[in-house]
């Protein structure tokens, strides 16, 4: 069983930043991929960005260029810098981790964007 707590999010103005954190903790056997996923109210829950252990990355279209993935191996941990943020960002933001056993979810934060 592997745990995922999240921090970092919160309330900005459009164009501001937001830096999330997510650590794994837990009986971690090995982690293969680490990622974030968001859900807006009545939507489904879609991916924002995720990086496996060989470094390769991959982004929603809609927040390249303004968001950034970073995974240390090592601490099991994964972060999420969030620039110019739109009102379209708003959404609970998920911690998503992967291993030999499943998949793994965070508790989810909330992430709100005001014009």
């Amino acid at each position: 069983q592997v745990q995922l707590v999240e921090s970092g999010g919160g309330l900005v103005q459009a164009g501001g930043s937001l830096r999330l954190s997510c650590a794994a903790s837990g009986r971690i056997s090995a982690i293969y991929a680490m990622g974030w996923y968001r859900q807006a109210p009545g939507k489904q829950r879609d991916l924002v960005a995720i990086r496996g252990n060989d470094g390769s990355t991959k982004y929603a279209d809609s927040v390249k260029g303004r968001f950034t993935i970073s995974r240390d191996n090592a601490k099991n941990t994964v972060d999420l810098q969030m620039n110019s943020l739109k009102p379209e960002d708003t959404a609970v933001y998920y911690c998503n981790a992967v291993d030999r056993y499943g998949a793994y979810w965070g508790q989810g934060t909330q992430v709100t964007v005001s014009s």
